[in-house]
């Protein structure tokens, strides 16, 4: 009679590599709510930018007034010549901003049409897709926020703990992501110091500011509650203040977006996709 064994083989990589369950149905269904909210806010926001492509700070903002930041054009001769302006200081940009092609033929426009929703010059209608989608944001952030009190994510998951908030182990995770050394095994289950703080960040700091400035900058809530406008400044200052953080939170994507590539694309997307992430004992990704 042969004895056979039944124990099944396990390979030394099916050995290391586990799943686990990194994110919640409401987390994952609320991320990509997001995704769908931040484009159309910020094509749309490019359009009413459009209108009038000056910044200001202080009480007052009309043509006359003097602009810190603005994107326009000049005309020399025949030609259009765009340009974006900062303080005293002034970059020629045309073929993009200032100055963009536009049916054939160069157009004076802060942003090309490719950049915006609508495409064509429409101050009303970019309003109302970003009102839409700017209200949609808010009651999915609310959403969010319920569920991350609710089962502890933001004490859990997003709380940095006290040793990661040392200057050394500070500058070690920079050091590390900026040699693409990503968290390794068991370190791999849970968010790293620099992603807890950026993420606190945008929740806590600049999602919150532009939903304030944004509601600053409406003559119907100004007369309602009257110290949106002092809060910030003025209206001009808010209206500045909702573009850069903006701007700050479209670069926060861009190096959220190369991070997720270079860390593990597929990992990362089924995570956010299934909620289950791959680990193992060496950390990478699969």
């Amino acid at each position: 009679m042969t004895i056979t064994n039944s124990t099944p083989v396990v390979t030394p990589s099916a050995a290391r590599r586990q799943f686990i369950r990194r994110h919640s149905a409401t987390v994952r269904i609320t991320h990509w709510l997001n995704v769908v909210c931040f484009s159309f806010l910020l094509l749309s926001g490019l359009q009413i930018f459009n209108a009038h492509p000056r910044l200001y700070w202080g009480q007052y903002g009309a043509d006359a007034d003097q602009a810190f930041i603005a994107i326009s054009a000049t005309q020399s001769g025949n030609v259009l010549q765009g340009f974006f302006q900062i303080g005293p200081l002034s970059i020629p940009t045309t073929g993009f901003l200032g100055v963009s092609e536009e049916g054939g033929s160069a157009t004076a426009r802060a942003f090309p049409v490719w950049l915006t929703i609508p495409s064509y010059h429409d101050l009303g209608a970019g309003r109302h897709w970003h009102f839409f989608f700017a209200w949609l944001l808010v009651f999915n952030g609310l959403i969010y926020l319920a569920h991350g009190v609710w089962r502890g994510h933001f004490r859990r998951d997003l709380l940095p703990s006290e040793g990661q908030l040392t200057p050394q182990h500070l500058w070690q995770e920079i050091f590390d992501h900026a040699r693409l050394r990503f968290a390794r095994g068991e370190a791999a289950r849970r968010y790293n110091a620099l992603q807890k703080l950026s993420y606190l960040v945008v929740i806590f700091g600049l999602l919150p500011l532009m939903v304030l400035t944004g509601l600053t900058m409406s003559p119907g809530l100004d007369a309602a509650l009257h110290f949106l406008p002092d809060l910030f400044g003025g209206r001009p200052s808010a209206r500045t203040l909702h573009f850069i953080s903006a701007f700050l939170l479209v670069l926060f994507v861009v190096v959220h977006v190369v991070m997720v590539i270079v860390s593990g694309l597929w990992n990362n997307l089924r995570s956010m996709l299934s909620g289950r992430y791959a680990i193992n004992d060496e950390g990478a990704a699969r």
